[in-house]
């Protein structure tokens, strides 16, 4: 399989739920941020997630990386908006490299799953 295939080439090109982090709390909502860094390809990312009632009720993230990265935090926010904070939380690894529907080898996994850790850096 081709590592930049269609889809994953739409999400970067057009990443959903990218943008800005600084997301506002409205009343009943608590908005939680983090950033992390995938040191071996250079990618960094923000993410903010508000949250509302244990779920999330928005999500944003920002940053630069390569395609696997950027696309698999935007496959990842459409995943979890709305969800419960402890369904988000279950995520796993391979969940998440799942979604990208490719195989990916040992020195793309931080690429991919770096959406993943900003993420559950961010979550209470």
């Amino acid at each position: 399989m081709d590592i930049y295939r269609e889809e994953i080439l739409d999400h970067y090109k057009n990443p959903r739920n990218f943008g800005p982090t600084s997301l506002k709390a409205s009343r009943g909502e608590r908005v939680f941020k983090a950033r992390e860094t995938n040191a071996s390809c250079g990618d960094v990312m923000e993410m903010a997630v508000v949250l509302k009632g244990g779920r999330l009720s928005a999500i944003k993230f920002e940053g630069e990386g390569c395609a696997v990265s950027m696309a698999a935090a935007s496959m990842l926010t459409e995943k979890v908006k709305g969800k419960k904070v402890a369904e988000a939380e279950k995520m796993t690894d391979d969940e998440m490299i799942g979604l990208l529907k490719i195989e990916v080898g040992p020195t793309r996994r931080k690429c991919a799953t770096l959406g993943l850790v900003c993420l559950r850096k961010a979550l209470p």
